[in-house]
């Protein structure tokens, strides 16, 4: 046996001596079930097994995930955390009995004082909860009793990169997967035409300061390739390359297809690397979805009545809208996870010109949204998700008016909320104090809402691993992380 011999030996037995245990138990699990009719999914098992055996720890409330993602930190306190205590602090100092040392970011830290600017936006009580909510959002405040607000999220980071990282990852250091990446590990596609995790990047109508957003943030880390997302595209083709070139036939690239087939199971059967199946897998669903997503992406058939709840903003390619209404086709049409980013909300500045912009973009698609998974009967089985990464300061950075004003980065607590798919609607959820600076009651960390999510998934946190470097590596880290039972109908 020849070096190269020796080397393609050795990285098969070790291949096989890692992923034996999994291959055994699964086959052991399903003798015992009679072939594969119920029981725990036999995490770490490749592909072909997962498909035989039910994925989930127990049964799953939500089926389907849409996560909107406000990036730079939507202003609590003008949205959805009322402090009408802070009209009579105008323009005096946040006290350090409040502030309690907290670090502050390079755009504040050199300020000579910290101002308090309270909202300049009216509130108002809605539906039987009762929850107090911004004049900026007159249409989701007509689905109050449909959502549950967590008004005590908070986080470690405070600057957007490692803010947004964690949020998605669990982690503040990119490489691991993010969590529209985990569902799809472990819930698997229910539309083989179609990918089971897609990202869709909105254009806010507003552009003052955008904050840059990657690829790193929709990864699958150290989870299969197969299980990163797929991304649309807002002009030209949804999904580059998704049509043959000039002059090349439909059974010309099938040929093509079939030719790489062979040679990478060829490779798949000497060295026995997943990410050749990965590759495998991913030439076949291109070609299909040169079918299936144009069929999907088409929305002109879509009727009047469509328009009317989602907005005329929805008829127009990139709005966040329109993405909003990509997302419920995508979800009716077996997608699991779609994950939509909005940018803009990062007001360092301008808050009265920017934010009304920022809620018109989004409010009336969310209730679109809302109200079109419940008149089709996909609203109970469908997680909506919508927060930032972080809050924003009670106190002004920059310049002060009663008319305008800035907000800092604040980790310390911010709002977020979820609808359907097992959430609670009608809840709301922890209390911050009169700055909506510091949580008094009922703290939602990262890793809790994460665990809180993977339960409606149908997943324990706890078990729902993956072996990488020795590790039962998992999307709430090592630290404890709790499910909070109230989040949950």
């Amino acid at each position: 046996m020849n070096d190269f011999q020796q080397c393609l030996h050795n990285i098969t037995r070790r291949h096989f001596c890692t992923q034996g245990s999994n291959v055994l138990g699964s086959a052991a699990m399903a003798s015992l079930l009679g072939g594969g009719g119920g029981g725990a999914r036999a995490f770490g098992a490749d592909a072909a097994s997962a498909r035989l055996l039910p994925q989930t720890h127990h049964l799953p409330k939500a089926k389907h995930v849409i996560y909107l993602h406000m990036v730079g930190g939507p202003p609590q306190m003008d949205l959805y955390d009322y402090k009408p205590l802070m009209n009579d602090w105008y323009d005096k100092d946040l006290p350090e009995s409040i502030r309690k040392g907290q670090r502050l970011t390079t755009m504040t830290s050199g300020q000579a004082r910290f101002p308090i600017a309270p909202s300049k936006f009216k509130f108002a009580q809605h539906g039987e909860c009762g929850m107090w909510t911004s004049e900026l959002l007159p249409w989701t405040s007509k689905v109050v009793d449909d959502m549950c607000f967590i008004r005590s999220m908070n986080t470690e980071a405070i600057n957007h990169e490692p803010a947004i990282t964690f949020m998605q990852t669990g982690n503040q250091i990119t490489g691991r997967p993010c969590l529209g990446a985990w569902a799809s590990y472990g819930l698997g596609s229910l539309n083989d035409d179609l990918p089971t995790f897609v990202v869709l990047v909105a254009k806010p109508t507003n552009t003052e300061q955008v904050q840059a957003i990657s690829a790193r943030l929709w990864q699958s880390g150290y989870l299969p390739g197969e299980h990163s997302a797929t991304p649309f595209r807002s002009a030209g083709d949804p999904i580059l390359y998704i049509n043959n070139p000039a002059g090349v036939p439909s059974e010309i690239r099938r040929k093509t297809l079939d030719g790489l087939r062979q040679l990478n199971e060829q490779t798949l059967a000497s060295l026995g690397d997943p990410e050749t199946r990965t590759r495998i897998e991913q030439y076949e669903l291109a070609f299909r979805m040169q079918a299936s997503v144009p069929e999907l992406t088409d929305i002109v058939k879509e009727p009047a009545s469509t328009y009317e709840l989602y907005g005329e903003e929805a008829k127009k390619p990139g709005t966040f809208a329109n993405h909003v209404l990509l997302a419920r086709r995508m979800v009716e049409r077996g997608v699991r996870f779609v994950q939509i980013y909005i940018n803009n909300w990062d007001t360092h500045a301008n808050v009265a010109g920017r934010l009304p912009s920022q809620c018109k973009d989004v409010d009336q698609a969310c209730y679109g949204l809302i109200t079109d998974l419940k008149q089709r009967g996909l609203f109970d089985e469908t997680l909506i998700i919508w927060g930032g990464e972080f809050g924003r300061t009670i106190y002004s950075q920059g310049g002060l008016a009663r008319e305008n004003y800035g907000r800092d980065h604040h980790p310390r607590c911010f709002t977020m909320w979820m609808a359907g798919g097992g959430s609670k609607g009608g809840t709301i959820f922890g209390e911050t104090d009169d700055f909506s600076y510091n949580i008094v009651k009922d703290p939602c960390p990262v890793h809790d809402f994460h665990a809180t999510v993977l339960h409606l998934l149908g997943f324990d946190h706890e078990r729902f691993t993956f072996k990488y470097q020795g590790l039962d590596q998992k999307l709430t880290g090592v630290e404890p992380a709790h499910v909070i039972p109230q989040l949950i109908a």
